[in-house]
């Protein structure tokens, strides 16, 4: 069973006091780098290590005078340090703390959606193989084409998620990359092996080159990574939707004991998590374009790029967040209706098997030309009739004749479309 979404784990992260803890994080593994190198005592760092705490409440209200979030930072832990605060920030700039305890933040919240993607990715599995040949009328351009079946669906889906899987840990590991190289990158007043061990001691690997910062490339593929989830699980959602129209009616949406669908109507049941998907996924796109607009700043550095941060990586991480844990709870509880399914294959009289028809037709006719012709004219004299197709093949002697029934017959069957099922499963679910 599918628990009640929480916020905590995520959200977490990306409280202030993760956010200074992360930062008290590298703090300290810059001055343990510098123990390494000979450059600071032993003991001093020592103390360092259990006497460093801060409160967010005091460390904001210290912003309102200084105007800058590290300084007031760095005022807070060093009251509570005392005299060997003196070795704390020694050789870095802000953004080295700033931009690696960032990347320390996203690889985690990374980790966490990897995890959360794996989950869906097994619900959709388990539907895939349940309605593996539960046949289901194939749709192109919303009218229908030719049969399918429900559980290639979900295999469809199961293999976008795989490829958003790996989208997602590549981007997990772009965005793992800190910066220990000073005011704009050159390593004036650290050495470069700080860097090196900071960034191994948090998992983390070093960026080959930057400026004062990590540069926003890796961030906007990260986010892109977050919007391609966002964007599939939209395009799934719409399919249920469409599936849960009155005059469909395959698929619905579960519905709980208590709910309510409608104030004015009882009798309405809606696919309101599915819209839900499919706004959210809006937020994620409008997030990327952000992202991206981030990337070219000037020279070395400037902040403009800080502002947007501060919203799009939690929203964005949040959001995900919940979004699959949401359509994880909608895969598990769907609703199946393998009679409307049924009804729905054969609404057009038979219609669907007018591809079969002229294959066959065309080896008899030996024109693949004058075969067209005679379906499309008896298959749209059907639809227009509401009559059968298959009553319509016979009445026509250019075509009947060169049929017995039995062979007509054979070629209104959903089953050699399946026929192939086992093989794309096999390359799916490797």
């Amino acid at each position: 069973m599918i628990p009640r979404y929480s916020l905590p784990e995520m959200t977490n992260l990306w409280t202030d006091d993760n956010k200074f803890a992360t930062w008290l994080e590298v703090e300290i593994a810059t001055c343990e780098a510098w123990v390494k190198l000979g450059r600071m005592p032993v003991a001093a760092v020592k103390r360092i290590r259990s006497r460093a705490a801060f409160s967010a409440k005091r460390i904001l209200k210290i912003e309102e005078t200084v105007k800058h979030d590290v300084i007031a930072f760095l005022t807070d832990v060093g009251n509570s340090v005392g005299p060997d605060a003196k070795y704390i920030h020694f050789g870095l700039t802000s953004s080295d703390v700033l931009d690696t305890a960032t990347a320390l933040t996203l690889k985690r919240s990374g980790e966490l959606l990897l995890t959360r993607t794996k989950a869906l990715m097994s619900e959709i599995r388990k539907k895939a193989h349940r309605y593996k040949y539960q046949p289901k009328v194939g749709r192109t351009h919303g009218v229908h084409a030719e049969p399918t079946s429900l559980g290639l669906t979900f295999a469809v889906w199961y293999s976008e998620m795989s490829r958003n899987l790996d989208r997602l840990r590549k981007a997990v590991d772009t965005i793992s990359v800190g910066k220990m190289s000073g005011a704009v990158g050159t390593f004036a007043n650290i050495d470069p092996r700080v860097e090196k061990y900071v960034c191994a001691r948090l998992g983390l690997k070093p960026a080959p080159v930057s400026t004062q910062i990590v540069q926003r490339d890796r961030h906007a593929e990260f986010i892109w990574a977050l919007t391609m989830i966002a964007t599939s699980l939209e395009k799934f959602a719409l399919e249920i939707r469409h599936l849960q129209k009155t005059e469909v009616l395959e698929l619905e949406e579960g519905f709980s004991k208590g709910q309510k669908g409608s104030s004015a109507m009882p009798h309405k049941k809606n696919p309101i998590t599915c819209e839900q998907m499919c706004g959210q996924a809006r937020l994620l796109r409008g997030n990327l374009i952000a992202a991206l607009e981030n990337i070219p700043l000037w020279h070395e550095r400037d902040i403009s790029h800080s502002s947007v941060e501060r919203v799009i990586f939690p929203d964005s991480t949040i959001l995900l967040d919940y979004m699959l844990f949401k359509f994880a709870q909608v895969i598990r509880d769907l609703v199946v209706y393998p009679r409307n399914l049924r009804a729905n294959l054969d609404r057009t009289g038979g219609l669907i098997y007018s591809g079969r028809l002229l294959l066959v037709l065309t080896d008899r006719l030996g024109s693949r030309e004058a075969a067209y012709t005679l379906i499309q004219r008896a298959a749209h004299s059907a639809w227009k009739e509401g009559s059968s197709f298959k009553k319509v093949l016979m009445a026509d002697p250019e075509i009947s004749g060169r049929f017995t029934a039995t062979e007509l017959k054979s070629l209104f069957d959903y089953k050699p479309y399946l026929s192939h099922v086992d093989t794309i499963f096999k390359r799916v679910f490797k």
